[in-house]
């Protein structure tokens, strides 16, 4: 017999401002990334884990990357961005953390973002996670496929969900602001008995006033 679904609440946590310094926009700089195979999707790669490994989930940077996320991300084993990304600046400062795992978002053009992979799937350990910006493009059931964790971004919302075999994360967005919603990362442990926990990390001082002038997006423009 089928057990009912359920859905876990999210847990939040703030990161401690700090007295950190204003947010800074990155400049874009040449990267280089991992091509994807011929086929067009990029081969699944493998972590090694530590019994606890903590993977840093941020997404929907467009080009600003906070030291308040930097500060919320530091110490984690792993880095994933969920796309819309914004500058290859933004992902040279977060390897400047631990290795990165990113995906193309549907604003993420230019010659920087062209080898970057629209989903990726990788295993942490034992734990099998599919990475890709805009959750509703994916087909069936990631779980019949053996994926633990789906992780999403584009929406700017941030959430946990469990489903009888799956976990659904969006860490939100940690640049510029968007309407009313959070600024905020997410944590991942996986490793632990009882299967994967996730955690929202809100940024602190950063749930109710607006965005810096420089992060402010143009009227019209895509999430």
């Amino acid at each position: 017999m089928r057990r009912p679904r359920t859905r876990a609440k999210s847990i939040h946590r703030r990161a401690s401002a700090g007295g950190a310094p204003a947010p800074r926009r990155l400049a874009a700089r040449p990267a280089t990334h991992r091509r994807a195979s011929a086929g067009g999707a990029p081969a699944p790669r493998r972590l090694a884990a530590r019994p606890a490994t903590v993977v840093g989930v941020i997404s929907d940077t467009h080009g600003l990357l906070r030291p308040e996320a930097l500060a919320a991300l530091a110490g984690v084993d792993v880095i994933v961005h969920a796309g819309d990304i914004g500058s290859a600046a933004v992902l040279e400062a977060l390897r400047e953390i631990a290795p990165v795992i990113a995906v193309r978002g549907n604003n993420d053009r230019g010659a920087w973002a062209r080898s970057i992979p629209e989903t990726v799937t990788t295993e942490v350990g034992t734990r099998r996670l599919l990475v890709v910006h805009d959750v509703k493009t994916l087909r069936g059931d990631p779980a019949d496929r053996g994926i633990d964790v789906v992780i999403a971004g584009h929406s700017h919302r941030p959430s946990i969900e469990q489903r009888e075999r799956l976990m659904l994360l969006n860490p939100g967005s940690a640049g510029p602001r968007r309407f009313s919603l959070p600024v905020a990362v997410a944590r991942l442990h996986v490793g632990r008995p009882g299967g994967p926990r996730a955690e929202i990390v809100v940024l602190g001082g950063l749930d109710g006033p607006p965005n810096p002038p420089a992060a402010r997006k143009r009227p019209g423009s895509a999430p």
